[in-house]
This record gives C-alpha cells, sequence and structure tokens, in this order.
C-alpha cells in the first residue's frame, strides 16, 4: 500500500455523515499506524494505490488490510451501511442503538479479539456521536463495547485530531469568532486574571500556606475530628465512609461557607492489637505503626482528604496530655483502684486484651462477639463475660487470673454526662443513631469502667505501683485528638478548651459512639476544666459488601489501597460512598450499583449539563461571554430556573448545615438536573444561536453561571470534579452562596474543555467481583 494516504475532506461539521466516515479513517489509519494527508473539498474521497475509493468502509477494509472476506463482519459492515448509518444520520438514536445492541447480541463480529477490527471502527464511528447524546445503559451491550474501544490508544489519538478540525457554520454577526479548537485546559494556579470578568467577592480564598488555623472570637470556629483509624490494617471503604470521608465533606463545606475551620485525624497506635501483629510480620511495634501510619497517610491523600494535620498517638505530645489529664481526674476522685479478673493465655503467657477474646455473646448468643462488643447486637462487654471464651491468637482456652487495676468511676459522673448529653445532642442535632446508642448506656446506667491494662505498648500510668501497666484505649484513645492538635500547634489549647467560640464536631461509625459521647466527655467533665465538648456526633451504621462483611483476611472487600488500582478517580468513589452513606441503616457496596451510578447519574447528568454548555459557548462564542448589554436575564425560562434553584440552595445550605451529607449530595445532582432541563426547555442548539442571538445569550450565561454555583456545591464532595470545572470556566473556586447570582460577567474567556467522568465498561463488574471476592451468585 502506498503511504501516505491522500483524503479529501470537506469541512467537518457535527451531525454530519462525513464527519463520522473521517472519523473512522482516521482511526484505522492510527491503528495501522499510516498518515492521512488531509485535502480540503466538497466531497470524502479516498486514494488508495492509485485507486480512488468514495465508500469510507471499503476504505476502512483496505487501511487495515482486513480483505479477506469474514460472514460475519461482511454481514455487520453491510448492514452499518445500508440500514444503521443512514438512521444514525437522521439522529433516530433510540430505534436504531437499540437495533445495534440487539445486533451485537446476535453477531460475533464485534469485540472478539484485542485488536481492533473493520467492524469495531466502522460502528464506532458511526455512532460516536449518537453515545455522547443518549443514556447508553439503556444499551448495555453498546455500552460495554463502545468502553472497550474507546480505550484504544488510535481512537483516542482519532477523537484528539477531529476534535481540532471540526467547523461550524458562519454565524450571522460579522466578526464573530467560528468555532476554534478548544485552547489546551490551563492548570488552575496558572489561570491568567486578564481574562476573567469575575464578580471576585465570591472567592474562596484559603490560608497561606504554613500558616496555623486558630479561633478567632466572634467567627465561627469549627473544630473537626474523624475517629482515629487504628493502625494494624488498611481501612476498608466502610471504614473510610463511616469517618474520614464524611468529616472531610463537612470540613470542605465548612471552609467554603466562610467558617474558620480545623481538621484533625491520626493513626490510633497504642495497644495489644499493635503488639499482635508487630509479632506476626516480626517487627517492633514502632516499626508497624510507622509502616501503616504511612500507608494511612497514602490511601486518604489519594481519597483527597484534606485533613489540617493528621498524626498519631506514639508522640510525647500523647503522653504528656493523657497523664495531665489523668492526674487531675485522679485528683478530683474519679479514679478507683480495684482488682480485675482477667483471662490469661498460658500458651501466650500474656493477659489478653478485650479485642483478643472471642467467644459466644451472653445477650444475643453470636458465636463469634468479641472481649468487649458483640458485633452482632452491638452489646459492649467485657470478655469474661463471654461464654466459652477462646484466645484469639492460638485458640485455647484462657483461664482468668486477678490483677489490680485503675477504673474511671462514671457512675459518680453520671447526671453530669446526662445533662451535657441532654443539651448538646439537641443544640447540635446529633444523628439518630448517637443518641440512641448513647440513651441506651445512660438508661442502662454507667458503672466503673477500668482504664489500664497489663501491656507494655502503651501511654504509662504516672501512678505508683502501677508502673507496668499503660492506658486503655477507652480512656486515651480520644485523648488523640487534643494530642494530635498539639502537635499541630502550640496554641492547641485555644481549640480544646475554648467553648465559648469552638464548635466540636465528630464523626465516627456507630461502634464509637460511646468513647465520643460518654467517655471522653466524662473524662474532660471530670478534669473540672473548660473543655470543649462535643457539640454534634454523626454516626453511620455499617457499610457492607456484596451481600457480606469486609475481610482482609477472606480477601473479601474493597481497601484503601484497592480503589487505586481500578483505575477509577477518587471523585468517582467518593460520589458513590456518599451517596449510599450508611446514615440510618446499613447499606450495601455493589459493583453493579458502582457501575451505574458512574455511567447515568455521573455521567449522563454532571458531566453532560457541564460539558453541553461549556463545549458550546467554545464553539459558538469562542469561549467569550457575549456581553451584559446584549444578555437579557429576565426571561420566563431563566425566571423559572433562578427560582427552583434559589429553593434548592436554601435545602442544601440547611442539610449540610445540620450534617445530613448524604442528602446535600442528591440535593446538588438536583440543581444538575434542573440545569440540564433548563438547557432543554430553552433549546440550546444552533438554531437558537442563529436566529435568537439575544436569548442564546442568556441561555449559555445563566448555564455557565449556574455551572459555577454548582463547582462549589459538588466541591465538598468531589474536590477533583470542581477542579476540572474551575479549570474549564477559568475561575477559581467560589464560596457557596444562598442564592443565584451571576458572578461571570460578560466579556470573561473560558479556558477549554474537558470531560469530568468516562463510562466504565459494565464488563468490568465480573471481573471486580472476582478479584474482591463477594462475587457470589444471587
Amino acid at each position: 500500500m502506498v503511504r501516505p494516504i491522500n483524503v479529501t475532506v470537506p469541512k467537518l461539521v457535527p451531525s454530519q455523515r462525513h464527519y463520522a466516515n473521517t472519523l473512522k479513517l482516521l482511526i484505522a489509519a492510527e491503528a495501522a499506524g499510516v498518515k492521512i494527508n488531509q485535502i480540503p473539498g466538497d466531497t470524502l474521497t479516498i486514494l488508495l494505490d492509485d485507486m480512488t475509493i468514495h465508500d469510507p468502509n471499503v476504505a476502512v477494509r483496505y487501511i487495515l488490510s482486513a480483505t479477506t472476506f469474514d460472514l460475519y463482519q461482511s454481514l455487520a459492515i453491510e448492514k452499518e451501511t445500508t440500514v444503521f448509518g443512514p438512521l444514525i444520520n437522521k439522529k433516530k438514536y433510540d430505534v436504531v442503538l437499540q437495533d445495534i445492541n440487539q445486533f451485537m447480541n446476535d453477531n460475533s463480529a464485534f469485540g472478539n479479539t484485542d485488536k481492533l477490527t473493520a467492524t469495531d471502527i466502522i460502528y464506532f464511528g458511526s455512532i460516536y456521536e449518537a453515545l455522547s447524546d443518549i443514556d447508553a445503559a439503556k444499551y448495555p451491550k453498546l455500552a460495554a463495547w463502545s468502553h472497550i474501544i474507546s480505550q484504544a490508544s488510535a481512537v483516542k489519538t482519532a477523537l484528539e485530531i477531529i476534535g481540532q478540525q471540526v467547523q461550524v457554520k458562519a454565524p450571522k454577526k460579522k466578526h464573530q469568532a467560528t468555532e476554534k479548537k478548544a485552547a489546551e485546559v490551563t492548570p488552575l494556579a496558572e489561570l491568567n486574571p486578564a481574562t476573567q470578568k469575575l464578580n471576585d467577592k465570591v472567592y474562596y480564598v484559603p490560608k497561606p500556606e504554613g500558616e496555623k488555623q486558630t479561633p478567632v472570637e466572634g467567627e465561627r470556629n469549627i473544630l473537626i475530628t474523624s475517629a482515629l483509624p487504628y493502625v494494624n490494617n488498611i481501612p476498608h471503604l466502610g471504614n473510610i465512609v463511616g469517618s474520614t470521608l464524611s468529616a472531610d465533606v463537612y470540613a470542605r463545606y465548612c471552609r467554603i461557607r466562610g467558617y474558620n475551620t480545623l481538621y484533625i485525624c491520626g493513626t490510633d497506635e497504642y495497644g495489644t492489637a499493635t503488639e499482635t501483629k508487630a509479632l506476626e510480620e516480626g517487627v517492633s511495634c514502632q516499626a508497624l505503626c510507622d509502616k501503616y501510619n504511612a500507608i494511612h497517610a497514602s490511601v486518604y491523600k489519594w481519597f483527597g482528604l484534606s485533613f489540617d494535620y493528621f498524626g498519631r498517638t506514639t508522640t510525647e505530645k500523647q503522653t504528656q496530655i493523657t497523664q495531665d489529664i489523668f492526674h487531675k481526674v485522679n485528683e478530683n476522685g474519679f479514679v478507683v483502684q480495684d482488682t480485675m479478673t482477667q483471662l490469661f493465655c498460658e500458651q501466650c503467657q500474656r493477659f489478653l486484651a478485650d479485642r483478643y477474646v472471642e467467644g459466644v455473646c451472653p445477650n444475643c448468643q453470636y458465636e463469634d462477639a468479641r472481649g468487649d462488643q458483640c458485633d452482632s447486637c452491638g452489646r459492649l462487654l467485657n470478655a469474661t463475660e463471654l461464654i466459652a471464651p477462646r484466645c484469639k491468637l492460638d485458640g485455647n482456652a484462657p483461664i482468668t487470673k486477678d490483677s489490680r487495676h485503675l477504673f474511671l468511676d462514671l457512675g459518680k459522673l453520671q447526671d453530669q454526662i446526662e445533662s451535657f448529653n441532654k443539651k448538646s445532642s439537641v443544640e447540635g442535632k446529633w444523628s439518630a443513631n448517637g443518641v440512641n446508642i448513647t440513651g441506651s448506656w445512660l438508661k442502662e446506667g454507667l458503672r466503673p469502667r477500668c482504664i489500664t491494662r497489663d501491656l507494655k505498648w502503651g501511654t504509662p500510668v504516672p501512678l505508683e505501683g502501677f508502673e507496668n501497666k499503660v492506658f486503655y484505649v477507652w480512656f486515651d484513645a480520644c485523648i488523640g485528638y487534643p494530642s494530635i492538635t498539639a502537635n499541630y500547634t502550640d496554641d492547641w489549647e485555644k481549640w480544646w478548651k475554648n467553648p465559648k467560640n469552638v464548635k466540636l464536631y465528630q464523626f465516627m461509625g456507630k461502634d464509637n459512639v460511646p468513647f465520643h459521647s460518654v467517655i471522653f466527655p466524662g473524662t474532660e467533665l471530670a478534669t473540672k476544666e473548660d473543655w470543649t465538648l462535643v457539640n454534634h456526633i454523626s454516626t453511620t451504621e455499617y457499610l457492607n459488601y456484596e451481600g457480606g462483611k469486609f475481610s482482609k483476611s477472606r480477601n473479601v472487600g474493597v481497601f484503601g489501597t484497592n480503589a487505586e488500582e481500578t483505575g477509577i478517580p477518587p471523585s468517582v468513589w467518593r460520589y458513590y460512598l456518599l451517596s449510599g452513606r450508611p446514615e440510618s441503616s446499613d447499606s450495601m457496596f455493589t459493583w453493579n450499583e458502582f457501575i451505574t451510578k458512574n455511567n447515568t447519574e455521573l455521567l449522563n447528568n454532571l458531566g453532560n449539563f457541564v460539558n453541553r454548555a461549556i463545549k458550546f459557548v467554545l464553539a459558538k462564542y469562542d469561549g467569550i461571554l457575549p456581553p451584559a448589554s446584549e444578555t437579557p436575564l429576565d426571561g420566563a425560562n431563566e425566571k423559572s430556573l433562578v427560582k427552583d434553584v434559589n429553593e434548592l440552595l436554601a435545602q442544601y445550605v440547611d442539610q449540610l448545615e445540620q450534617v445530613k451529607i448524604r442528602a446535600g449530595l442528591a440535593t446538588a445532582m438536583a440543581i444538575s438536573a434542573r440545569g440540564n432541563l433548563y438547557l432543554q426547555e430553552s433549546n440550546l442548539s444552533n438554531g437558537l444561536y442563529n436566529d435568537q442571538r439575544p436569548q442564546c445569550n442568556a441561555v449559555v450565561t445563566t448555564a455557565i453561571n449556574l455551572i459555577y454555583i454548582l463547582s462549589s456545591l459538588i466541591s465538598p464532595y468531589m474536590p477533583t470534579t470542581c477542579d476540572s470545572i474551575s479549570r474549564q470556566l477559568n475561575a477559581p473556586l467560589r464560596l457557596i452562596p444562598d442564592t443565584f447570582s451571576y458572578d461571570i460577567r460578560g466579556g470573561h474567556k473560558l479556558n477549554g474543555a474537558e470531560y469530568l467522568f468516562t463510562r466504565i465498561d459494565e464488563k468490568m463488574e465480573d471481573v471486580w467481583k472476582a478479584k474482591y471476592g463477594g462475587n457470589s451468585k444471587k
């Protein structure tokens, strides 16, 4: 074959047949490694080896040397040439795509090899535009096939090439630019203020890098913590959505509402679980903590969690603050000593921490209850209450043995704790499960709880006679919050001993509620100092996985490091987890729902609205919003949109103020859907641009400003998606508003277009289920 290939190409206009045919040729040439010389002309003509070919499907086969007869491929190509192609050209999408979907089920010519076939290229070129305009999830076979084809490098390159050549009809106004190639999107940090026409009063201005957050009197100061993840394992999706991710959403929301916000977290590193894991891995406890602290930090960084400081509990500050609190609580008469009968493993020659004892729950008879809590009924236990206890380390039945310990006398504190709970849970609008779990504890009556253990890895007990003991997690884990803050700033007490000016919001799974609603506040009250007590407790139920539970040992479920392995961006993971956040009942992760939400809610709702509006402005207005003097904004569609958006904005703000995270996300997506409806009702199109220019000006100006508002609403949930929108809009992150406003003004130049989301092949469900367990047939 003679190289290169000469192709006479008419002006490339979307939705016309020669656009699809040229795309086919470009893909085929890229796949075959040949060059195409494009020559302007009136008809599509291909010159190959001195032969003139007018049928692009024949040319594709020739370029690929795919001229050997194949019954299925020949039938498929003939069908596209005579039936499907003409219908696509007439935009009869629903009918033809349904037919193609069924045809693919019945014909083996599609996607059966790792190489692009002539059939693949011909069909992809033909239906590429149609797939961008409809809900491809209605056509599963077609959607799965197109996703696979779209990942091929030849296809990606061809789409880039044709994207640079698309032209539109000359506009009616003189000197109005025709569509040009969308500029490469400039990074946010490099945006040019000279191209911006913005209301700078709506910008979010972050603190200068390195400047510590400090409460400011008279401002709204929000202190946020998420339950400290235990350091001996990798967090799974349930751990992440239950505390750290949920807290991150609220922290991001507070910041872009203009609140002075500090978000603190870190790894909980002391205790028997660390000792045991270190023995298993043959390393020191400190080396184990160093390893897993780094793993946790890496996972949270990938998920985009915006801690102001991520620390750990194995620090000198932790020892100092814990011991200081203990001394005050002890001096105030809230610590008692008593002998405690513990379980001792003669095989291990150690007292067994509660979590390293398993047995039958005395309350519900669950056979695998832990020594501190039953995961089935939720009841908190002492290890000695278990029926038929066994050592989790070696399976042997432990004996009982006495040891003298220190106890926090919660009974003496019950009145104060009840009073605090009654006030805080109402004013702070705690989640229902937090209120109910705390209420059951208080109703049962508080009793002294042991706060020491016979271990070496922990905060030392500063009391004569207890030198060989350390503080138990019940007592010192939550003290990690102020100690981690102290490692962040020397002014930590301005956050933690400042209840008049600071509101504390704490996020956790339901199994952590008593630590935060009873024990930690009780400890703070027992010091008789003016601590910042929790204002709001946000609690989740459990996230399960494909009909069962997450289990690292059985390789069931997606853990933090697995999410990155899939190649799916963090924003998609965040969206899926938060849209199904288990707030009032357990929820279930399924791959089917994960893929469906990406392909419908994200791609077809949010992605479609943003992409459609921005690309139209780039194509028709050279990326520059029309002047205000030529843009009437008081039309019926605009008034209706603003009214609806204002109602939804008020709803969104109210939901986030009450930490109803899942509902807030649904409202943000409802605003996006309303934007799509607005574009549809307004008939944003070439016809509107050509025939009703002032109205078209109003539509694009309104749509771009709604996208700007929407970007701030989704920022707490999908920060990297928000960054993409900001880059495209050529505008910095805006504060979350109370009402719709036109803050991007006439003369503002957009920065280009990029896709927010990409389709996930439905076939990947079986691949991921097999890889991550939970693949039982239902």
